[in-house]
């Protein structure tokens, strides 16, 4: 379910990216929401596969960090997130997301190793 969500939110932000130019923050060139789109990709095939942690654990972990930077930046007033209909800066979602993802994998596979 949280796949869903973050593939939704991260591909919506592309469309407006792609149609506006203007949908996300960029790193150099390449629009952060496009990063985080294939941070939530590559993780959601390893876990439906049941295989590639380390891609699972190195993508989520990488996400995590960007979110946790943009969160902080947003919350200092440095930068602007893109933000739901509600107002919610979407990096704090994103950032909470990406630990819930990494915590319940983690859960998972000790559950599995003890079993």
């Amino acid at each position: 379910m949280l796949f869903l969500i973050g593939l939704f939110g991260a591909g919506s932000l592309i469309i407006t990216e792609f149609t506006t130019g203007d949908g996300c923050p960029k790193f150099g060139a390449v629009p952060a929401c496009l990063i985080i789109l294939i941070c939530f990709i590559l993780p959601s095939i390893s876990h439906l596969l049941k295989k590639w942690n380390l891609i699972y654990f190195t993508f989520t972990g990488i996400a995590t960090l960007i979110a946790l930077v943009a969160s902080v930046m947003q919350f200092i007033g440095n930068s602007e997130c893109p933000k739901t209909d509600s107002g919610i800066p979407m990096c704090y979602i994103s950032l909470l997301i990406f630990t819930s993802l990494i915590i319940l994998k983690k859960i998972q596979l000790n559950y599995l190793n003890n079993k």
